[in-house]
């Protein structure tokens, strides 16, 4: 089963811009379907983006639309999550997941492995 480690989070000020890379070890990288969530305290874990197998196609919150760009490299076993124009509501701890089937993207639930997470603190 494939294994995640996000990296690139960090302190930005509003309207900076960070990169989140995940990298993915142990399994068939390009054959998952892989999303990036986020968590703040007290709160369920939200969706932020996913992206197919084939990089082909992407979903976005509307929250992040036009801020936000997820992209994967099948041949670097790795998934970023670009992030421009932050603002402090974009503050969060910041996962990484992996899907083996297509199903709801924007559920939790619908991924079978999760990476540990990287935070992200954006100062106004």
């Amino acid at each position: 089963q494939v294994q995640l480690v996000e990296s690139g989070g960090g302190l930005v000020q509003a309207g900076g811009s960070l990169r989140l890379s995940c990298a993915a070890s142990g399994g068939t990288f390009s054959t998952y379907n892989m999303g990036w969530f986020r968590q703040t305290p007290g709160k369920e874990r939200e969706f932020v983006a996913a992206i197919r197998w084939s990089g082909g196609v992407t979903y976005y919150a509307d929250s992040v639309k036009g801020r936000f760009f997820i992209s994967r490299d099948n041949a670097k076993n790795t998934v970023y999550l670009q992030m421009n124009s932050l603002k402090p509501e974009d503050t969060a701890v910041y996962y990484c997941a992996a899907a083996v089937t297509s199903s709801n993207y924007v559920s939790p639930a619908s991924y079978d492995v999760w990476g540990r997470g990287t935070q992200v603190t954006v100062s106004s």
